[in-house]
């Protein structure tokens, strides 16, 4: 019971993805947080104008409040006595103090000050300001005739070298203090000659003498100077460190320093969800806008606040706040977009739509009401602060830090969850945009490349990385470890600030004379002047002058007052007002403002005005400019026509009303659907027959009817069997009819009775109309213009998967299409034995398609000639500028040619992004050799063919085995001996002798080229064919060597496969099938922030299962048992046992005699 009241963050082991069973007040709560999340969803960017306009208000509402003027004690140089007053501190000493000096706050005593109670002053001279040794002397300090000031001994301080401060120190009576103000305004300043003279301004005037003026007693004195600002803020922080404590200022240091590690954590942990910036800014604007508004609610209601306060208690408000909560929202939203995209996948429908504000409703549903309640419970315990009575600023600082998490709260659930939203939108449609330029640029049509990026615009699972470690300098820190980090430093922080309490008492000051307070709150809170730092040694003066005389004594000491150096001809250049402004004149004040009736309209015209304002409402509407122009072209990019679509349906419609439908309608098949029958777009619910002795004779259209329906652009409205008769008179070309009936499916069904009924094939063909060759319920808007044409049908191919097998320590199932036996069985052999010790490692070696055009000249000098120019270095960047401008993905590595007779031939080797790329790279190609034929003055260059068989592509050649194609991986694996015979039932010495004898010697006396293994390409074919790649291209795919030895009693076992050329993207990979292999991969399409890194990831994985079959079938073979195992799994209805287990019945021999007899090096030993 009381675990539930815990927050979150504190809990170990939690899992964000683990929600519990709803209780009574989750169920009260959510649908309200849901219905404030899905406004905040649907309108993102009136939710954001709004609480930036709302900010904007509370911001210059604070600015009138006047709460980042400085506060009294950091005003006391000015003139005002009254301000100056606030800012001192007031001390006693005497017989009844025990000739101790008493420290009394301002404000505790009432009574009136006598005539014989002593003021002491501090004037404080920069030399920042000025050049070196220009601070006044005492005598420079003009004072009146009567006037009974005596200067004292400045006190030194330990920051004097930081802070370039003069000080002189002088004592007078209290009442003497207004008349001493007002004759100081002014201060000649000192020089190495006496006087401090202006810069030279090339006139002929007398130089003038440069004075010290109290810096805050100017007039007008505000400037917009950054130098200035960052001057001011630097001698305030200085002033602050000389008036603290050593322990405050360490414990300050140490809240600002994991205030940091906070906003690093946050970052750190929106980039392991694939956001390095903008979620991790927006939090900390969310953060900032609560603190606004907690701070503008915290004054109206009375509560005082100050910039000091706030700066000491920030950092500890972030440390035990954190960031916890968005981060929570975000990992639950990004988990329900990945669960709702596989249930999609799935063909299940689930609680919704797939959309983006689906999936932060059920991120909503599942973790907001744990969020609130976290909110709840910090907010509780703040106001227990608050109500605490404790003086010195606990108060207001836990009353401030209530309303900022409230208003936290607030904007999580609509400013966070709006950006977020839109955010993952421009995700998906950047992702969206960039899988369909891609599969463009591979030579897919634009209609199939939009149903494919359509299906894969959705966030992966490599955007929501699941470790739970990450880094922070170089050390390995689990996301369990930051909140138990602070609740240690926070606990460490509470015990210091005991200590330093409980230690007070017994702090010594000058002469043993320990300073006594009135009053509990400068016991918890210290005094902001401490004034023995400010005049130590003037006190330590009239303490020995007071107990000389044994006269009791009062002194009040004020804060030091600061000056600066001015020249009179720049003293009058103040702030000039400005020639134009927006409120200037009375028709604005009263006029505009009196009938909007608004402080709120007056405030939000105001900001225009402020510097930071300014430029915050220009910066919003420049980046509004962008966000909506960017949304607006990425929604114009999938915008269909609406004539077209109008025009489909009408016909659909026509067509459903005018065919009867089936007797027995549409029955799901069993035979390799790809996707559900409802989401096939455009499809009619039902298909017409082909018998028309069903159809009443009398509807019958004849021939010149059907004609003219077909050239009305009517085809959809007649039958199939008018379909096919006119198809087979040849007025609707076979190739044509997807186009003609806009209708795939039933395209492929009367290309089917066409092919049945063709006289001149009927005697072959007759059965193809009723055959088992499944065409119903395939999307085939994936196929018609990318993968095939003239379609039939699919054929239906098994797929297995072998494994698991680990992959540089990553585990993978290998999907494998094939209707070999044995061979999924085998592989799986092979994976069992490589995790057994410990996994494959694999090495990418390189990554380069190729292309190799060949070009003609009429004669051998001008063909080298070409060939040298190719070769230079002008050549090279001619060429590779040109090519690459052809494509954002593929990039010209390296250009290779040579000469036969007057041919040339140039071998591109180029990278193609997450593609295989042959159709990116002929683009290139061309392009390239233009320019070389109109631009670099070989016009009489012929290209005989943009493909010269240099490549080599679907060939076996010997460039492809030795300078590699696509993918180069080396794939390794260390088998320890008691797994090879256990699992392998082989030996480690006849393993490697087989392999010599076989893979290598065996292949050599054969002339292979790229030949030297088992049987790679059964392997890479099986996956290839499970994962859309060009079939074709096992070829050179399968090019491999396999090598092994014996390590120390274990086997090491390697293959070397220069040229697997594969891809993620275009081909077969835009089918449903092949798409879901992929994705069980993780490496469907392209990758979002790594291009070609999905391609080369399968690349490795097809080399691991390589290897994994290598292993397994030159164990079959040195143990015998290749022949057995097929027989019995490829033989039999009933498969029977395995003829290698314990106890089957075989005839002499065994695992043992064939391993012997294979093992001769071993037998000889």
């Amino acid at each position: 019971m009381l675990g539930s009241f815990i927050p979150t963050r504190w809990r170990r082991n939690h899992d964000v993805t683990d929600p519990n069973q709803p209780g009574p007040y989750n169920r009260q709560i959510t649908p309200y947080l849901q219905a404030v999340s899905h406004k905040a969803c649907t309108h993102p960017i009136h939710t954001i104008a709004f609480v930036a306009i709302l900010g904007s208000a509370f911001y210059v509402n604070l600015l009138d409040t006047g709460f980042f003027a400085p506060d009294p004690a950091t005003l006391a140089n000015k003139v005002d006595l009254n301000v100056l007053s606030a800012g001192s501190r007031r001390l006693h000493l005497g017989e009844e103090t025990a000739w101790k000096w008493q420290l009394e706050e301002n404000g505790a005593s009432k009574r009136a000050v006598s005539n014989e109670e002593l003021a002491i002053l501090t004037l404080a001279f920069s030399e920042s300001y000025g050049s070196p040794n220009t601070a006044p002397i005492a005598q420079n300090v003009p004072l009146l005739d009567s006037s009974t000031a005596e200067l004292l001994p400045s006190s030194a301080n330990i920051l004097g070298p930081l802070s370039s401060d003069v000080t002189l120190a002088f004592s007078m009576p209290y009442t003497e203090v207004p008349r001493f103000l007002d004759t100081a305004k002014d201060i000649p300043a000192s020089s190495n000659n006496g006087l401090a003279q202006a810069p030279d301004n090339d006139t002929d005037d007398e130089p003038e003498q440069a004075r010290w003026a109290m810096k805050n007693g100017k007039r007008n004195g505000r400037s917009n100077n950054i130098l200035d600002w960052a001057r001011d803020s630097w001698t305030a922080f200085v002033d602050l460190l000389k008036n603290a404590e050593t322990l405050d200022i360490i414990i300050m240091s140490l809240g600002y320093f994991m205030m940091y590690l906070t906003f690093i954590s946050l970052f750190m942990s929106m980039r392991r969800m694939g956001s390095n910036f903008w979620l991790g800014t927006t939090v900390l604007f969310s953060s900032a806008f609560a603190f606004l508004f907690g701070i503008v609610v915290t004054m109206k209601l009375g509560v005082p606040e100050n910039v000091v306060l706030l700066s000491e208690g920030v950092p500890f408000l972030v440390v035990t706040v954190g960031f916890e909560k968005p981060i929570v929202l975000t990992q639950a939203v990004l988990s329900a977009a990945l669960k709702a995209k596989k249930s999609n996948g799935d063909g299940h429908s689930g609680d919704a739509p797939l959309t983006i504000q689906n999936a932060v409703q059920i991120a909503v549903r599942e973790r907001g009401f744990e969020i609130v309640r976290d909110y709840m419970i910090e907010i509780a315990i703040l106001c227990l602060g608050a109500a605490s009575g404790i003086q010195g600023g606990l108060r207001q600082f836990c009353f401030l830090a209530a309303w900022t998490l409230f208003f936290d709260c607030i904007l999580l659930f609509t400013f966070y969850t709006s950006i977020l939203t839109i955010k993952l939108e421009i995700n998906r449609i950047k992702r969206h945009v960039t899988l369909r330029k891609a599969l463009e640029e591979d030579g897919v049509s634009r209609r199939v490349a939009e149903n494919v990026a359509s299906s894969n615009e959705w966030p992966k699972d490599e955007s929501f990385q699941s470790s739970d470690t990450y880094s922070i300098f170089g050390r390995k820190v689990r996301d369990s470890s930051i909140p138990r980090f602070k609740v240690l430093m926070v606990t460490g922080f509470v015990l210091i600030n005991v200590l330093n309490l409980c230690t007070m008492p017994f702090r010594g000051t000058r002469n043993n004379s320990p300073v006594t307070t009135a009053g509990l709150s400068s016991v918890v809170t210290q005094p902001p002047m401490d004034p023995f730092k400010v005049a130590g040694n003037g006190l330590d003066y009239i303490f020995k002058n007071a107990k000389l005389s044994g006269e009791a004594v009062a002194v009040t000491v004020f804060n030091p007052i600061k000056y600066e150096l001015q020249y009179p001809h720049l003293s009058g250049l103040g702030r000039q007002p400005s020639e134009w402004s927006l409120f200037d004149g009375d028709y604005y004040r009263e006029g505009v403002f009196s009938a909007v009736g608004g402080r709120v309209v007056e405030s939000l015209l105001k900001s225009f005005e402020d510097p930071v304002l300014s430029k915050w409402v220009i910066i919003a509407l420049a980046m509004s400019l962008v966000l909506n122009g960017y949304l607006f072209n990425a929604a114009r990019w999938s915008i269909k026509d609406p004539e077209l679509e109008q025009a489909r349906a009408q016909s659909v419609s026509m067509e459903t009303q005018a065919r009867p439908t089936s007797s027995h309608g549409r029955k799901a098949s069993m035979n390799g659907a790809a996707v559900p029958l409802a989401l096939l777009d455009g499809e009619p619910a039902t298909i017409t027959e082909l018998d028309v002795e069903r159809a009443d004779p009398a509807t019958r259209r004849t021939v010149e009817q059907c004609e003219a329906i077909l050239k009305e652009k009517k085809a959809p409205l007649l039958n199939d069997q008018e379909l096919t008769d006119l198809s087979l008179r040849g007025k609707i070309p076979g190739y044509a009819l997807e186009k003609t009936l806009e209708n795939k499916t039933r395209a492929v069904k009367i290309r089917r009775a066409v092919i049945s009924r063709t006289p001149e094939t009927s005697d072959l063909t007759s059965s193809l109309e009723n055959s088992k060759l499944p065409y119903e319920h395939f999307d085939y808007d994936r196929v018609f213009g990318a993968c095939c044409e003239n379609v039939i049908g699919y054929m239906p191919l098994p797929i297995g998967v072998a494994g698991p097998i680990t992959i540089d320590g990553r585990s993978y199932y290998l999907p494998m299409a094939t209707t070999e036996g044995v061979l999924v069985a085998s592989t799986s052999r092979g994976c069992k034995a490589i995790n057994a010790g410990g996994g494959a490692i694999t090495v990418l070696t390189g990554d380069g398609m190729t292309r190799g055009p060949c070009v003609g000249f009429e004669t051998l000098t001008r063909a080298a000639a070409a060939k040298v120019w190719l070769d230079s270095s002008e050549g090279q960047k001619v060429m590779k500028e040109a090519f690459n401008s052809t494509s954002r993905f593929a990039r010209l590595q390296q250009l290779k040619s040579s000469i036969a007779g007057t041919y040339v031939y140039v071998r591109f080797k180029t990278t193609t992004g997450d593609a295989m790329g042959m159709n990116m790279i002929s683009k290139g190609v061309e392009n390239a050799l233009r320019v070389m034929r109109e631009e670099a003055g070989f016009d009489d260059m012929a290209i005989i063919s943009v493909s010269g068989n240099y490549c080599t592509d679907k060939k076996p050649a010997a460039i492809n085995w030795i300078d590699g194609r696509g993918k180069s991986v080396v794939a390794e694996a260390i088998i320890p001996g008691d797994v090879v015979r256990s699992v392998l039932k082989s030996d480690v010495d006849a393993l490697v002798e087989l392999n010599i004898s076989k893979n290598l010697i065996g292949s050599a006396m054969a002339g292979s080229i790229g030949g030297f293994n088992a049987h790679a390409a059964n392997v890479v074919t099986a996956v290839f064919l499970a994962t859309g790649q060009d079939p074709a291209q096992v070829v050179e795919s399968c090019n491999c060597i396999t090598v092994m030895r014996n390590l120390k009693g274990a086997l090491q076992i390697s293959v070397s496969m220069p040229s697997i050329e594969v891809g993620t993207i275009g081909g077969g990979t835009v089918l449903e099938p092949q798409a879901a292999m992929l994705d069980m991969l993780g490496v469907r399409g392209p990758h979002m922030s790594t291009p070609g890194a999905n391609a080369q990831q399968l690349a490795r994985v097809i080399a691991a299962g390589v290897l994994a079959g290598e292993l397994s079938l030159c164990s079959a073979l040195a143990a015998g048992h290749l022949v057995q195992a097929h027989m019995a799994h490829n033989r039999s209805a009933a498969p029977t046992a395995a003829p290698s287990r314990a106890g089957s019945p075989r005839r002499g021999g065994g695992a043992a005699a064939a391993a012997a007899g294979l093992g001769m090096t071993a037998a000889r030993r």
